[in-house]
């Protein structure tokens, strides 16, 4: 723990313009951003009596290790840079909205030269228009097929489109009249677009043309007698009419707004935000936050409107937001979602009438969501706190293993031999600090061996990372007593590990440009984090190997444990009897989770590398044969086999082939010696080399 005092910068350092603020912890990682309209004021308020900071601040605070800070020009600019610099670090004490599932909405490509209407999660891309997000995929579709009726647009695949095209058959949709069917050339480019801009005009909410036009194109075929004609006008009027009950009317002056409600406690909070587009209620979302900074309603909000529209452009920023609170700094915030915009943005609290009983109904659902996360947390988080309380016990360590990574070697008899490490942290799988490894030291199979390297591997980068960050000085005389190997490549000696220990070296405030950015960036990096407990799949010779890795580095604060898959045995170092958890134990059940992550994280590697070793051919190494003529040759050709036998003459005719390169391709097939024969192993039957693959 820190004194704020030790990196206090003094208060003539700080400018009292707008600006972004970052606190740093001992590793030079990033914990907070902040931003001020005065940094001098801002920044000075943290480094108060501690008795009287927020707890939360209080824990920052002592976190961290130094500050820094960097002007801006005006208070919306540093909106902008906390946003940006919130979404690159990932500060552990700003409070960050995470979505409890990837929301679908419905998607139109304009980008394309023949539009889609599809559905897509996930990224925002540049030249779609999309609608929602709505609850459930079913829910678009249904809209969607309701719709097609009167909007024919194209809905397939690339794969689909193209091969229809090639064949000069639509799909099942083009028969039935649900697809205009331009990959067949029913309509043009330009007809089949204007068809996709009605179908986003229908969608944005400008719904009453299209049914007005229906309905008189409906009269006047009645008039002229054509009746099979109006009742199909008839159907698909119907058809619009029910799609739009799908989303009744809530506002009735035809209003584009984002309605935000906040459902908070002391440690939580659960936001729900309505989409309303032309009056009707077009999309939901929720988030639901830990409260890890000081902060109210109005902080809340805005950090919520950063998170809604920081990539955000034009329509997608609606004329009118309303919140239960206006961040502290509204003309600010006001005037970035107007830059978002391009245009004016009302951002208010609603007082009376339609919106404010909307508002209520938002609410409503905010603290429905709040309970329900709170029901499902406190059964999850009493179930995996109770799995790692008795994982410690059975292991004889000290506290609970937080971070626990695990490591599973996987090969086919001895080819592409790769390893796996999965992280688990509080419990839960941290996929983004999931690691894998090609065994480099060695050819052939031998699971210890890997282990050994692969854990020797790991932690050696950990030793470097701890060493760039400077938590240790240059080695000093060994003490008296004080013995044990020093790491590999190493220049000093860490906490945990055997040797002279010197006193960290904290880091002092400094201004921004004094900062080293390449080294001193913030960002976590990719070893930096030591686990409490290592789980190797297997049992005591991989359990053995691993311990030998850590104590070659020197490293001897970190547990090490192998589950064998045969009986569920959990064996320990230097240990000649496995520890055996109760079949209905909590941690036997999340050790289990874990050793069967990290075997399907490497398993899906391994047999990955293997179909790329099995799709490649003698024709990658011939230098300056790229990929069309290589498919030039193949298909010439036949297949590499039929190649192979061809003569240099013969393979001139390929056009584009020129003799030089002839004759490299010659060479390159007569130095690789044919692959044996595949054999199908249900029949036994001997399978010949015709498809172009590899050979």
């Amino acid at each position: 723990m820190a004194d704020p005092s030790s990196y206090r910068p003094s208060p003539g350092q700080i400018p009292d313009s707008p600006g972004v603020y970052k606190f740093r912890d001992e590793h030079r990682r990033v914990i907070y951003v902040g931003k001020a309209k005065n940094l001098r004021q801002r920044v000075a308020n943290y480094f108060q009596d501690l008795a009287n900071l927020h707890p939360r601040t209080r824990t920052m605070v002592t976190t961290a290790a130094s500050v820094e800070w960097t002007v801006v020009s005006t208070e919306v600019e540093a909106l902008q840079l906390e946003y940006t610099w919130i979404k690159e670090f990932d500060p552990r004490f700003n409070v960050k909205y995470r979505d409890d599932k990837s929301y679908p909405y419905l998607a139109v490509t304009l980008n394309e030269e023949f539009p889609r209407v599809q559905v897509m999660r996930g990224a925002k891309k540049k030249g779609v228009r999309y609608f929602g997000p709505y609850g459930h995929a079913w829910a678009i579709r249904e809209t969607v097929d309701l719709m097609l009726r009167v909007f024919p647009v194209r809905t397939c695949s690339a794969g689909v489109f193209k091969n229809a095209a090639r064949t000069g058959r639509p799909c099942l949709l083009g028969y039935i009249d649900k697809c205009s069917a331009p990959c067949v050339g029913r309509v043009t480019p330009e007809e089949h677009r204007e068809l996709a801009e009605d179908f986003c005009d229908f969608m944005a909410g400008r719904t009453g043309t299209y049914i007005r036009r229906l309905e008189k194109d409906m009269m006047q075929a009645a008039e002229e007698m054509e009746y099979e004609r109006a009742a199909r006008l008839r159907d698909d009027a119907e058809a619009l009419k029910r799609a739009m009950e799908k989303s009744a009317v809530v506002l009735a002056d035809a209003t584009d707004a984002d309605l935000i409600a906040v459902a908070e406690d002391e440690l939580e909070a659960a936001l729900q935000i309505f989409h309303v587009r032309g009056g009707r209620v077009r999309g939901q979302r929720g988030w639901v936050t830990d409260k890890v900074e000081a902060v109210d309603t109005s902080g809340l909000v805005e950090h919520a409107l950063q998170q809604l529209y920081g990539e955000e452009r034009g329509d997608a920023v609606p004329k009118e937001v309303l919140v239960p609170a206006l961040p502290e700094d509204t003309e600010a915030v006001s005037q970035w979602l107007a830059d978002r915009r391009g245009s004016q943005v009302s951002l208010r609290i609603p007082q009376r009438g339609d919106k404010k009983d909307l508002m209520a109904t938002v609410q409503r659902n905010a603290q429905q969501a709040l309970g329900l996360h709170k029901t499902k947390r406190a059964s999850d988080l009493t179930t995996r706190s109770r799995a790692l309380e008795e994982i410690a016990e059975a292991l004889g360590l000290d506290t609970a293993p937080l971070r626990i990574e695990c490591y599973d070697i996987s090969h086919l008899q001895g080819d592409d031999v790769v390893a796996s490490m999965v992280v688990f942290e509080d419990g839960l799988a941290r996929k983004s600090e999931y690691r894998r490894f090609q065994i480099k030291g060695f050819e052939g199979q031998d699971d210890v061996r890997s282990m050994h390297e692969v854990i020797g591997r790991r932690f050696k980068r950990y030793l470097q990372e701890k060493e760039r960050t400077g938590e240790w000085e240059e080695p000093q005389e060994p003490a008296p007593g004080a013995t044990g190997p020093a790491a590999p490549g190493a220049t000093g000696s860490t906490p945990g590990v055997t040797g002279p220990v010197p006193a960290p070296v904290l880091t002092a405030a400094s201004p921004a440009d004094e900062v080293e950015p390449r080294e001193d960036d913030g960002r976590p990096k990719r070893f930096a984090y030591p686990p409490q407990l290592v789980v190797v799949d297997g049992g005591q010779p991989q359990v053995a190997a691993a311990k030998r890795a850590l104590d070659e580095l020197g490293i001897d604060d970190i547990a090490v444990c192998g589950l064998a898959k045969r009986l569920e045995e959990v064996w320990l170092p230097d240990d000649d009897d496995p520890v055996v958890l109760p079949r209905s134990s909590e941690g036997l059940y999340l050790l289990q989770r874990v050793r069967d992550e990290a075997h399907r994280f490497a398993i899906t590697y391994q047999r990955a590398k293997r179909a790329k070793r099995i799709r490649s051919s003698p024709l990658d190494d011939v230098a300056g044969l790229g990929e069309t003529r290589k498919q030039a040759l193949i298909k010439h050709f036949g297949s590499v086999k039929k190649l192979r036998q061809a003569t240099i003459e013969e393979i001139c005719e390929v056009p584009g082939i020129g003799r030089r390169t002839a004759e490299s391709v010659a060479a390159a097939l007569a130095s690789t010696a044919p692959a044996a024969p595949a054999v199908n192993t249900a029949t036994g039957e001997i399978m010949e080399e015709d498809d172009g693959g590899a050979s």
